[in-house]
């Protein structure tokens, strides 16, 4: 338990042994679930925590609590690892309102069948919940990343509430509870942005931009640590990935290859962009390392060379699903150059062109260049050309 700011109380837990985020990302430091204690005139709970670590969550509760029990519980995002711990809430204290947008409270019925809520205050944008000397002033912020979810800014003290945004994979234990603190937050931060909220830049931006009237001295997310410097640094962040500009000048080249003969050519490329000059060259095999970090690296530089396999009269599959990611996450504004490898009927770079073409503003640049099962000196002058085209 740590005092956030005088009178706001951090009672979140730490998920060390957490294989998958969402059952898909994988967390190898783990993963947090914040959750805050207001303590004033009346007292507030922000959100709860993952089933998986209530028992735990309700013991810092119960800590914070000092002996009094809580007026509100106030539900920001209704997904389970925030809300999974709402009813053994109801169960000790049925006299609790819960606080939420009306389709937080729908949802929580939805989550919650068998479990009825005696006392709800539905909230809106611009609303606002006296606690005595702090007052929250709720923010909807539909589809950043669930359309039910607020954010809501503590009047008094600057601390806002910012759900789901904000955030970064990683237990604070393992990475630092203060952001300024932690050396990795943009890395790690990033992937979870592109990843989680990626596809909602603009939902992204219109809550920025509501936000930017406000006077916010700190920044308490759901996951991850607490911002409490340098906050202009973290919202230009967000402002630049979710308009889907470019973080990092560079290129990254990522390549899906069945025997070797694609990764040696993608090796290739990337030396003969740093030899002309490339700032930063990042190299990611598909097959490999974990997609959710490809995509971060997609999002983070403006140009991609992409090298893969035909596969059944496609594509190889560890490129094909790594399209569809950035497909799904809103993968944009970028230029790709195209390598295809095939023995016999190269089908690649159609298939490529064919995923590329359904997203916005990603132009394919130079011609795409065909490896015949492995590279030969011939295959130079075509390579020489793709590298300069996607550095143009």
């Amino acid at each position: 338990m740590k005092e956030i700011v005088k009178g706001i109380r951090y009672i979140g837990v730490d998920h060390l042994d957490l294989d998958l985020f969402e059952s898909q990302y994988t967390v190898p430091e783990g993963m947090a679930y914040n959750s805050y204690l207001i303590v004033d005139e009346k007292v507030a709970i922000l959100d709860t925590a993952d089933a998986r670590k209530g028992e735990e969550w309700l013991r810092n509760l119960e800590a914070a609590l000092e002996g009094r029990k809580p007026d509100y519980l106030v539900i920001h995002h209704m997904e389970p690892d925030h809300s999974a711990t709402v009813a053994p809430v109801l169960e000790k204290y049925p006299d609790v309102t819960v606080v939420g947008s009306a389709m937080a409270l729908k949802f929580l019925g939805q989550f919650m069948p068998e479990k009825p809520v005696k006392n709800t205050l539905a909230v809106k944008e611009g609303d606002t919940l006296t606690l005595g000397s702090h007052t929250l002033k709720f923010i909807a912020a539909p589809m950043v990343h669930w359309p039910e979810v607020m954010v809501s800014l503590d009047t008094a003290t600057g601390v806002l509430f910012s759900a789901d945004a904000f955030g970064k994979f990683g237990a604070l234990c393992k990475t630092a509870f203060w952001a300024d603190e932690d050396p990795d937050w943009a890395c790690e931060g990033r992937r979870y942005y592109f990843n989680i909220c990626g596809k909602y830049g603009s939902q992204v931006q219109a809550l920025l931009k509501k936000l930017g009237g406000e006077s916010i001295s700190v920044i308490a997310p759901l996951h991850g640590p607490i911002i409490r410097k340098d906050l202009n640094y973290f919202l230009n962040l967000y402002n630049t990935w979710s308009s889907y500009g470019v973080e990092t000048e560079g290129v990254f080249v990522a390549f899906a290859s069945i025997h070797g003969g694609t990764a040696k050519v993608a090796e290739m490329v990337a030396e003969k962009l740093k030899a002309l000059g490339c700032p930063k060259v990042a190299v990611s095999d598909l097959a490999r390392d974990d997609r959710a970090e490809a995509v971060e690296d997609a999002f983070r530089y403006g140009r991609m060379v992409l090298a893969a396999c035909s596969y059944d009269a496609g594509l190889f599959t560890p490129a094909h699903d790594f399209l569809h990611s950035l497909q799904v996450k809103g993968y944009s504004k970028r230029k790709v150059a195209l390598i295809e490898n095939g023995s016999w009927a190269p089908s690649a770079a159609r298939v490529m062109k064919e995923m590329l073409g359904a997203m916005k503003d990603v132009e394919i640049v130079g011609e795409p260049v065909t490896i015949r099962s492995r590279y030969k000196e011939a295959d130079e002058p075509a390579l020489d050309a793709l590298c300069k085209a996607i550095l143009s």
